[in-house]
């Protein structure tokens, strides 16, 4: 193939500087003039041009104005509450800042980065005192995990209406932090060390036990989520990550942790966070959440347009590793068959599922059903209720089915 003759960067002998110089002018003004004319079409149509640089931190489209967290309207104070991520707004497995869980339990402090410590002591040889640069400066990690609160929904049958309503209280981000074997090892363990005991620089000073092989293993003190420094209320300056862990034991405001030789048995996992059994004993220290999966579309509060083809959408974890399968129903739970499960698959951590379903517009209750790495299955609520009794408040990760009504609404299976 031939090549393209360079073109001149200065004028030919025989045109005059000036006069290309005014040709070029002129054909720029009359480009910006048909631009100018194409653009005031493109406003008349209904396209507004945003100014460049008129909104220097991102945010979504005015047109998703209505895709915000869900606040429950009986929530007794704010200062002790929760916010759910919409989950029937959202695709893919990372769940934006803006929309991620959130629970307190004394309202979100405002802690400066520069004032703040970490403190590292009890049984360890040498006790240690972090500043949060000091953290940035070691060795970093990075990982993809899920969050969910133990009382995501509650373990009475749960009659909310989205699925937001009934487990909104799962998240999944990019963490990024410094591992706290790191820190345990640059301390020292002394003989007897078996728990760690983190605690929170907020109102209610929310304090946990964690046992020392997780805190050797995959746990983190995370300063950013998503890319970005944490957001207030998710732990900003610090906190701690324990993937698979129940919510409230990845202790955010992180300022303390003491390596001791038992655990400290707190408020938060005592009379709090544990599971009243028929038989009058309590589980305590159950940690792991278990393998549970939803389906998000179609689902509670929306409507299929119309009889014909419809993917279901959902998502599905597990505390103790990787997703290998999710079910569906379509028929109630008569029959279930394999879904497809999108890439990646990361150990715990939300995993994406599909399934093409003909609807013939008759009445339906579809639903999921997870299978993880251990060979788990995901249990349906009669299950839970014939072993754990109804006294439990927490650990719920019961099968939720949705009624499709022939007009095409979408209800909770519960109701």
């Amino acid at each position: 193939m031939a090549r393209t003759p360079r073109q001149p960067t200065t004028p030919a002998p025989d045109v005059p500087a000036t006069l290309e110089a005014n040709t070029v002018g002129s054909a720029v003004t009359k480009g910006r003039r048909t631009f100018l004319r194409r653009s005031g079409a493109w406003v008349g149509s209904g396209v507004a041009l945003a100014a460049l640089g008129d909104k220097l931190y991102g945010v979504p489209s005015k047109y998703e104005a209505g895709v915000i967290r869900n606040v429950p309207k009986n929530q007794a104070q704010y200062i002790s509450a929760a916010s759910r991520t919409p989950l029937g707004d959202l695709d893919g497995i990372i769940t934006p800042s803006g929309l991620f869980y959130e629970r307190h339990h004394g309202g979100v402090p405002v802690i400066d980065p520069l004032q703040h410590r970490l403190m590292l002591h009890g049984l360890v040889k040498n006790p240690l005192l972090f500043t949060v640069d000091e953290l940035r400066r070691l060795p970093s990690i990075s990982r993809i995990h899920f969050l969910e609160c133990s009382g995501n929904p509650v373990y009475t049958k749960p009659y909310g209406k989205t699925a937001s309503d009934l487990v909104g209280l799962v998240s999944c981000g990019e963490w990024t932090g410094v591992s706290l074997k790191l820190l345990l090892d640059e301390a020292g363990l002394m003989p007897g060390a078996a728990w760690v005991m983190a605690e929170g620089a907020d109102a209610a000073a929310m304090t946990r036990s964690v046992p020392l092989d997780k805190c050797l293993d995959d746990a983190l003190v995370v300063y950013s989520q998503n890319g970005e420094r944490l957001r207030p209320e998710q732990g900003y300056p610090l906190r701690l990550l324990l993937p698979g862990f129940e919510g409230n034991m990845n202790v955010k405001w992180l300022r303390r942790l003491k390596v001791t030789d038992a655990p400290v048995h707190s408020r938060e996992e005592t009379s709090k966070y544990t599971d009243l059994l028929p038989n009058g004993k309590a589980r305590e220290f159950t940690f792991y959440m278990e393998a549970k999966s939803i389906i998000t579309s179609p689902s509670g509060g929306q409507k299929i347009p119309g009889a014909g083809f419809v993917e279901i959408r959902g998502i599905a974890w597990s505390g103790h590793g990787k997703v290998v399968r999710v079910d569906v129903s379509v028929d109630g739970g008569s029959t279930w068959t394999q879904a497809s499960l999108q890439e990646p698959v990361l150990t715990r951590a939300l995993t994406r599922f599909r399934y093409p379903w003909q609807w013939n517009g008759r009445p339906a209750v579809i639903a999921s059903r997870v299978v993880d790495e251990t060979g788990y299955v995901q249990p349906a609520f009669e299950q839970l209720v014939g072993e754990r009794g109804v006294n439990s408040f927490y650990h719920n990760n019961a099968i939720q089915p949705w009624r499709v009504a022939d007009s095409g609404e979408v209800f909770n299976g519960n109701g």
